[in-house]
């Protein structure tokens, strides 16, 4: 990567998952994906995104993996542990038909050698916040010396209960990267 390049080559990403149907509070409803993937793909061609580092849970992160993908953008997937469980947990216990998206993203990324899993326990929070700061990491370990820039996929508002999204958006402030926002309602 050269130094004259404009805009960002490496970008972290995370975000909401789409709302859950009994959820009260609404964070991702469905209806704002075409909004939200719009949103996305004009951010990384201003950005000239050529490499995305993210987890894979349904919503925000698969639907960036499948725009970039789609780019031709080269994709990074961290896992806090094994994917089959993963897949069970955080991507096809929402609405939508996110399990083949998934399959095909991890299809793409593990035949590139881009698949990064955890050994995250039985803990989820602890598992999930590891991921979040393995994407910083990895991000500004593959930018370097630029920095990467940060996408925030959410409403604005960190929960009262862990929240990895707002932990992501506290450690890409810390590490002084660039922060995008893209607003899910």
């Amino acid at each position: 990567m050269t130094g004259d390049q404009q805009g960002h080559s490496v970008a972290a990403l995370a975000g909401r998952r789409i709302d859950a149907p009994n959820d009260d509070r609404k964070q991702f409803p469905i209806e704002q994906i075409p909004a939200v993937r719009r949103a996305l793909g004009d951010i990384f061609k201003q950005e000239k995104v050529q490499i995305l580092i993210s987890s894979a849970a349904c919503g925000a992160d698969l639907l960036a993996l499948d725009i970039a993908l789609h780019l031709g953008v080269e994709c990074r997937v961290v896992l806090p542990f094994a994917a089959e469980r993963f897949r069970k947990t955080s991507v096809t216990d929402r609405p939508g038909d996110w399990g083949p998206l998934y399959d095909f993203v991890l299809t793409r990324v593990s035949a590139r050698g881009n698949l990064i899993i955890l050994d995250g326990g039985e803990k989820d929070d602890a598992a999930y916040s590891a991921v979040t700061g393995k994407i910083i990491e990895e991000a500004l370990k593959i930018a370097d010396p630029q920095l990467p820039i940060a996408v925030i996929v959410w409403e604005g508002e960190p929960r009262d209960t862990p929240d990895a999204t707002a932990e992501f958006r506290q450690l890409a402030v810390q590490a002084g990267m660039c922060v995008r926002t893209v607003s899910t309602c």
